[in-house]
C-alpha cells in the first residue's frame, strides 16, 4: 500500500455543465406539470390497465374527457414519446394508441403515489377533518 502522501486524490464526480442541469430542471418541472394534469394521468391509468386501445375507447374509460381534451392529451403524450400511435391501413383509418416503454416506465413511477395514496387515505381525511373542525368552531 503506498504511503499516504503517495496516494493519488479521491476522485470527484466531474462537474455538471450549466447549461444540462437547467435542461434537466426544466424538464423535471415540465413532467411534473404534465404528470399533475389530471386527464395525462388518467389516460396513462387506462392505457396500463387496458393496453392498446382506439380514441373512443380511451375517451369512454377516462369518462368525461372532451373529445379535444384528449386528442390535445394524446397529442402531448405522443410528443413527449409516452404514447405510441398506430394509424392501421384500413378504410375508415383505425387508430390506436399505446403506451411505450417510456409512458409504462411512468406509470409505474406514478403507481408509488397511489399506494402511498392508499395507505394513507385515513390519516389524510382525518387529518382535513380536524381542519375544517377547528375553521368552523
Amino acid at each position: 500500500m503506498p504511503a499516504r502522501s503517495e496516494r493519488l486524490p479521491p476522485v470527484e464526480p466531474a462537474p455538471r455543465d450549466a447549461g444540462h442541469a437547467a435542461k434537466v430542471e426544466a424538464l423535471v418541472n415540465e413532467v411534473i406539470g404534465r404528470v399533475a394534469d389530471k386527464w395525462t394521468m388518467i389516460v396513462l391509468e387506462v392505457l396500463t390497465e387496458h393496453g392498446e386501445l382506439r380514441f373512443t375507447r380511451i375517451g369512454e374509460f377516462a369518462g368525461g374527457i372532451s373529445q379535444k381534451m384528449l386528442t390535445q392529451t394524446l397529442r402531448q403524450m405522443e410528443r413527449d414519446g409516452l404514447v405510441l400511435r398506430t394509424v392501421h391501413p384500413v378504410i375508415p383509418p383505425r387508430v390506436e394508441y399505446r403506451l411505450t416503454d417510456l409512458g409504462l416506465s411512468l406509470a409505474e413511477a406514478f403507481c408509488g403515489v397511489w399506494l402511498w395514496a392508499e395507505a394513507n387515505i385515513e390519516r389524510i381525511e382525518n387529518a382535513r377533518a380536524a381542519f375544517d373542525a377547528a375553521k368552523a368552531g
